[in-house]
């Protein structure tokens, strides 16, 4: 596998908590619904950022483990290392999205619910890919390959297996139960992935469509403050 070729996004952009602080004191200082408004819309284009991030995460994810499976060897540990890090960043400012919209300076705890259904759904999502993963690189129990270090051997003509056994109907029920266990949980952990990533996209319209409302609001505010400003002039005159 191609091992740094898929550094981790430490040069993408990051939405730094403190931009996010100074968007709700400016929203506070303002004291229009305008500016309010445009604050948590920014809030929001943050979130659908780090989403972004995610999906790059995943793709990285899939095509390193794409190269394992095809080329055999080890996984690479470095750009696990560094996916897993990426997670977890991508993880910690979303729950500072959430915490910030939470805040009463905002008040808009419905956002922060749904992009909390987000997390949920994003934990669960990649619990299950991690699952698939490692099933897959297991395999079906009847195709996989078989260890012999542990069978006694001076050399191959001597060779005595420890994993040969007697073909029995018994056995082959053992090993035909062990196959549909197997399926049956790959079945339902990829089918788990994407309920999950339905479930995301709904909310990710949710938001897009919350961020068309509030810039339609910051819009409507500053056409206001234009008439009231032109009015104010024409009562001065």
């Amino acid at each position: 596998m191609a091992s740094n070729g898929d550094e981790m996004a430490e040069d993408h952009p990051k939405l730094a908590a403190a931009g996010a602080e100074d968007a709700a004191m400016d929203a506070e200082a303002g004291g229009g619904g305008g500016r309010n408004a445009a604050a948590v819309a920014d809030l929001l284009r943050g979130f659908l950022a780090v989403q972004q991030r995610r999906a790059e995460a995943y793709s990285k994810l899939r095509r390193g483990f794409s190269e394992y499976m095809t080329n055999g060897g080890e996984l690479d540990q470095q750009l696990c290392g560094n996916i897993t890090a990426e997670f977890n960043d991508c993880s910690k400012q979303v729950l500072e999205i959430i915490s910030l919209l939470s805040m009463p300076k905002f008040g808009r705890s419905d956002l922060a619910d749904l992009l909390k259904g987000v997390q949920a759904h994003e934990k669960e999502k990649l619990h299950l890919t991690a699952k698939i993963q490692v099933l897959k690189k297991a395999g079906r129990p009847s195709e996989r390959l078989v260890n012999h270090e542990h069978c006694r051997s001076h050399n191959m003509a001597q060779h005595v297996c420890v994993h040969v056994k007697e073909t029995t109907e018994a056995a082959g029920t053992e090993d035909a139960e062990a196959d549909v266990e197997y399926d049956g949980a790959l079945k339902e952990a990829i089918q788990g992935v994407q309920e999950a990533v339905t479930s995301i996209n709904e909310h990710m319209e949710e938001v897009r469509y919350e961020i068309d409302l509030l810039d339609a609001e910051t819009v409507g505010s500053k056409w206001m403050e234009v008439e009231e400003a032109f009015l104010d002039t024409v009562s001065i005159k």
